[in-house]
C-alpha cells in the first residue's frame, strides 16, 4: 500500500479537479452568469471621483461623481488596450442614439492620446469621459477587467453592475427592464 500512495495523489487530484470544473458546468447550463456576480455596490451612492477629461475631445471637462445626479445613466469603464471593449463600442454607439441614457465612459489605465485617437476612429459615444491612469476610481468601483458598465440611478446609486459586453440581448433582457422600472 505504501509503494502505491504516490499514485494515488494525482489521481485524487484529478478527480477533484474534475468534480469543480463538472460542478461549474452544471452552473452554467442552469443559467450561472459569470458577467452577473453581483456588485457589493449595488443599491450603494457611486464612489466619489473627480476624473480629468481628455484633452482634445470636444467635452474635455471630465467626469466625477456628482455628474450622475439628476437622472438615468450608464458609467462604462473601458480602454484603448481592450479587445472586449472594442467588439462591444458599436452596441454603445447604437444605445447612445436611440435611448436617451446617457452612456459616461472612464478610459481606465489608458493614456489619454490612445484614448482620444481610439474614440476619433470608433466613434464617441460618450457624453462625459475621465481619465482612471493610476486605476483610483477602478479600484473604488471593484474593476475586475474591462469592459465593466454600471447603471446608476438618478440619486447616483449604483443599481447594476454589468462585468462584460453589452450586446444587443443583454441590452434588452439585463439594461432595459431595470431602466424602466427607474423611470416609473
Amino acid at each position: 500500500m505504501a509503494k502505491r500512495w504516490p499514485y494515488l495523489v494525482p489521481l485524487a487530484v484529478i478527480a477533484i479537479l474534475f468534480a469543480i470544473f463538472g460542478k461549474r458546468l452544471v452552473d452554467v447550463e442552469q443559467g450561472f452568469n459569470p458577467a452577473m456576480i453581483p456588485s457589493v455596490l449595488n443599491g450603494k451612492p457611486m464612489p466619489e471621483f473627480d476624473l480629468p477629461g481628455l484633452p482634445g475631445r470636444t467635452n474635455d471637462r471630465g467626469f466625477k461623481t456628482a455628474d450622475l445626479k439628476g437622472q438615468v445613466s450608464l458609467v462604462n469603464v473601458w480602454g484603448s488596450w481592450c479587445v472586449g471593449c472594442l467588439q462591444e463600442h458599436p452596441n454603445l454607439v447604437k444605445l447612445t442614439q436611440g435611448s436617451g441614457i446617457p452612456v459616461h465612459g472612464i478610459a481606465w489605465r489608458d493614456k489619454p492620446e490612445a484614448s482620444l485617437a481610439w474614440l476619433r476612429k470608433q466613434g464617441d459615444p460618450y457624453t462625459l469621459v475621465g481619465q482612471d491612469p493610476d486605476s483610483r476610481t477602478a479600484i473604488a468601483l471593484g474593476i475586475t477587467g474591462a469592459p465593466e458598465t454600471f447603471l446608476v440611478d438618478p440619486y447616483g446609486r449604483i443599481v447594476f453592475k454589468w462585468a462584460n459586453q453589452i450586446t444587443p440581448e443583454v441590452w434588452q433582457k439585463e439594461f432595459l427592464p431595470r431602466i424602466a422600472q427607474l423611470r416609473k
